[in-house]
């Protein structure tokens, strides 16, 4: 079976429980109590927390899967520089699968191709933030050698390292799809959670990705909860970089033959929202998450328009046609929640 097609029945299976899910509890159990024994050994000094002398914002979730962690990264990288801070990014960078990589950390330009080592996301928020991004599997090496390198960076933002205690923190964030919540609410393997949902009562504020639809949240009463909506859609040609904001890319697109496609950790987030602006969709095609793509993945001549996300097309420069848009999104939220965030930092 294909690994989209997997993915895709995880990600459904996963919002609810069946008879190889209650079959698969020890398992979770086991990793769950692996997961505590790490978090009790930094909380009590066996396993070194770093700090590193400025202010750190750990960005994440619990669950696996795309969430919506790097628009938010986008989002307030942006609103600490309109408030005068220099700061920096810091993220794995390495694509997992590739082993004996990410050891040390090296700064990711933008306009960097990406493949079968770098990360789509890390080429992402180096090409959109404007500040510099360091990449390594060792977050604290990363922010060693980014603090190194420019001295004037005064605040560090750490993409998707909720789990990686190893960097102290000074705010956490987490991130939570609106559509599938918590899921079963069971652990890996036999739920989509990296770690048990009491984790969110230790957390700093929680941010909502669309509306809250999955399975209930009960610390979402206790918690600075704050809802963040993907919007200011721009479609983006690959190849020509011309630009298209929703009105023009409705008029262009309606009636040709689009072909969506997505390798994303929620694809289906990106074809509603494609359905969502009006745009009718004569194929969806899903690949699995942070698929190296290739021209031999493009659709046929039929396809008259090919639209991907903007995470998609950082690895398809090289081979790209005229058909094929990005679509490229910002996330918004509330000015209370970077008020809070500047809050927490300096109070």
């Amino acid at each position: 079976m294909p690994i989209s097609l997997i993915e895709a029945w995880l990600t459904r299976e996963w919002q609810r429980n069946s008879a190889w899910q209650i079959l698969l509890r020890p398992v979770s159990w086991l990793f769950g109590s692996l997961v505590a024994v790490r978090r009790h050994a930094i909380s009590v000094g066996l396993l070194k927390s770093h700090a590193v002398g400025v202010p750190v914002i750990v960005v994440g979730n619990i669950t696996v899967g795309g969430t919506g962690k790097t628009p938010l990264v986008l989002a307030l990288a942006a609103a600490l520089k309109r408030r005068g801070l220099h700061c920096g990014i810091v993220t794995r960078g390495y694509q997992r699968q590739a082993s004996g990589t990410g050891r040390e950390a090296v700064q990711v330009m933008p306009g960097s191709e990406t493949g079968a080592l770098m990360s789509d996301e890390a080429s992402l928020l180096a090409n959109r933030s404007g500040v510099p991004v360091f990449a390594c599997a060792d977050r604290v090496k990363a922010v060693k050698q980014l603090l190194l390198e420019y001295p004037q960076i005064n605040a560090i933002l750490s993409d998707d390292g909720l789990q990686h205690y190893a960097l102290r923190r000074d705010l956490e964030i987490c991130v939570i799809d609106g559509a599938r919540g918590l899921g079963n609410g069971a652990l890996l393997p036999a739920g989509p959670l990296r770690e048990p949902p009491s984790r969110l009562d230790s957390v700093d504020a929680i941010v909502i990705n669309g509306e809250l639809s999955g399975s209930a949240v009960p610390s979402l009463r206790a918690l600075p909860a704050f809802r963040m909506v993907l919007a200011n859609e721009v479609f983006i040609n690959v190849k020509t970089g011309r630009q298209l904001q929703i009105d023009e890319a409705l008029a262009n697109f309606q009636e040709s033959r689009i072909h969506a496609l997505a390798g994303t950790g929620h694809p289906q987030r990106f074809f509603s929202h494609l359905g969502a602006l009006g745009l009718p969709l004569a194929a969806a095609q899903v690949f699995p998450d942070h698929h190296n793509y290739s021209a031999r993945d493009m659709p046929g001549p039929g396809a008259a328009i090919v639209l991907m996300t903007e995470k998609d097309a950082v690895k398809c420069g090289s081979f790209a046609d005229e058909r094929m848009w990005f679509m490229r999104v910002d996330a918004v939220l509330p000015d209370e929640f970077f008020e809070f965030v500047m809050k927490k930092l300096f109070h």
